[in-house]
């Protein structure tokens, strides 16, 4: 069912409190925990040149979904890349499109960028995200996603 009264919108300085929230839902849902705050994201989304991009899914003043994405540089590839960090929909509304429209305005911006590829990533478990992005056309790779806190470094 796609919802075409929701509006999928560049996120607006006065929606990071709902972003955030949407975030630690997002974070919760992955098993994980957000620590973003809102001067962080202002600034890397706001101040000029942005870092970050972030599209959401509205209805009204309630966002019911977001995704975000920055530009990366690949050195096998030779040339940048939009790496989408973030692709969530709250589960009340999920089911109506709306992850569908959110990738689509991810897309939509690279392309116009003259970006020639959008990279993710999503956790092995969540079966229904895969099925999700292979509906999109989208082609999974077997590579393993790693963090280290720079401050945990040992000697290999």
């Amino acid at each position: 069912m796609i919802a075409p009264d929701v509006g999928i919108r560049p996120v607006g300085p006065g929606e990071l409190p709902a972003l955030l929230a949407l975030m630690a839902d997002h974070a919760a849902f992955e098993r994980g925990q957000a620590s973003a705050q809102a001067s962080q994201l202002s600034r890397a989304l706001f101040e000029s040149p942005a870092r970050l991009f972030v599209w959401v899914a509205g209805d009204g003043a309630d966002l019911l979904g977001y995704a975000a994405a920055s530009r990366e540089f690949s050195a096998w590839q030779g040339g940048e890349h939009l790496h989408m960090d973030c692709l969530f929909v709250s589960a009340a509304a999920r089911d109506r499109g709306l992850g569908a429209r959110l990738a689509q305005a991810v897309i939509a911006f690279a392309a116009a960028e003259g970006l020639a590829q959008v990279q993710w990533q999503t956790p092995a478990w969540n079966r229904d995200a895969v099925r999700f992005y292979e509906r999109l056309g989208a082609v999974g790779t077997d590579k393993m996603g790693f963090s280290l806190a720079c401050g945990e470094a040992r000697a290999a």
